[in-house]
C-alpha cells in the first residue's frame, strides 16, 4: 500500500525519476517504450517500474495483449500536502503541482488507498452533502440510476450557488464497485468546447482499505487540462475526510473541478 516512505524510496533513485519523466510527457507507455529510453535491460527496467507501482506513483492497465504504464500524481500530492504545503508559504502549492501542458494521451488513470469500506467510500461518492467537503463546494445531484442524469452545481462565493458547471449520464451504476459516467464540463466557453468525456470509478477492497481508481478517457489529444487537473485535489481530500473526518484546505480553484 502506498506511503511516504516508498514515495520517497521511489523517488530517490535517478532512473525511476526518468521512468516518471517519461510518463510525464507520454502517459500510457508499454515496457518496451520505456526500456528504450533508460538505456537499461528488460529486467532493470521492470524492477523501477515494479518499485514506482508499489509505491502508488503508477498504474498499469492492459490494453489488448499490452501493458501500459500510466503516471499517477496523486502521491505526491499527498507528500505535498503534508510534508512541503505545512511548511512553505501558500503560493508554494502552485509551484509544486504536475503540469500536464505537454501530455497528449486520451485518458488519465488516478489511483488512491483510502481506509474505509467500499459501501463508506460509495456513500462519499454519490451522497452530495459529503461530496461538497471535497469537491470544491460542488453539489452533485442525482437519482445514480443507470441511465440517469446527473450535474453538478457551483457552490462557491465566485459563482452563483445555482450554476450548473457540469453534467452527464450514469452510464453504469455499480454499487458499492463500479460507477461509469460521461462528463461534460460547464464552466467556460473554452471546456464546453471539448464536448463528453467518460470518468470511470472502480472501487475494489484490499484488506481494511479501499483501492479507488478513477479512469478520465475518451478526452480529445491534447484537451484542455482543466477537464482532469483538479483529480489530485479531489481524491486528495476524499481519502483526509473518509480518514480523518476533516475537510482539506488544499489551495485550488472551481476552475480546476472535475466530476
Amino acid at each position: 500500500m502506498p506511503d511516504d516512505d516508498r514515495v520517497f524510496k521511489a523517488l530517490a533513485d535517478p532512473t525511476r525519476r526518468l521512468l516518471l519523466d517519461l510518463l510525464f510527457e507520454r502517459d500510457g507507455r508499454s515496457l518496451n517504450e520505456l526500456q528504450a529510453k533508460p538505456e537499461m535491460t528488460r529486467f532493470g527496467v521492470m524492477k523501477h517500474l515494479r518499485v514506482l507501482e508499489e509505491a502508488g506513483l503508477l498504474v498499469t492497465r492492459r490494453s489488448g495483449r499490452r501493458k501500459l504504464h500510466y503516471l499517477n500524481p496523486v502521491p505526491i500530492r499527498l507528500v505535498h500536502d503534508r510534508w512541503i504545503d505545512k511548511y512553505a508559504e501558500p503560493w508554494a502549492a502552485g509551484l509544486s503541482e504536475l503540469k500536464t501542458d505537454l501530455e497528449k494521451t486520451m485518458q488519465k488513470v488516478f489511483e488512491i488507498y483510502i481506509k474505509t469500506t467500499p459501501e463508506r467510500l460509495w456513500q462519499a461518492i454519490t451522497d452530495p452533502a459529503l461530496r461538497r467537503k471535497y469537491n470544491f463546494g460542488v453539489v452533485v445531484e442525482s437519482d445514480w440510476t443507470p441511465g440517469s442524469s446527473y450535474r453538478g452545481l457551483a457552490g462557491g462565493q465566485t459563482v452563483s450557488p445555482a450554476m450548473a458547471i457540469l453534467e452527464g449520464e450514469n452510464v453504469e451504476v455499480d454499487p458499492p464497485r463500479r460507477l461509469v459516467q460521461t462528463f461534460r464540463a460547464l464552466w467556460s466557453d473554452d471546456v464546453k468546447a471539448e464536448g463528453t468525456s467518460r470518468v470511470t470509478w472502480e472501487i475494489q477492497q484490499v484488506a481494511d482499505s479501499c483501492r479507488l481508481t478513477v479512469v478520465h478517457d475518451q478526452l480529445r489529444e491534447g484537451a484542455n487540462e482543466e477537464l482532469f487537473g483538479g483529480w489530485m485535489m479531489i481524491l486528495s481530500g476524499l481519502k483526509t475526510l473518509l480518514e480523518t473526518g476533516e475537510e482539506l484546505t488544499t489551495p485550488g480553484s472551481l476552475r480546476y473541478v472535475t466530476a
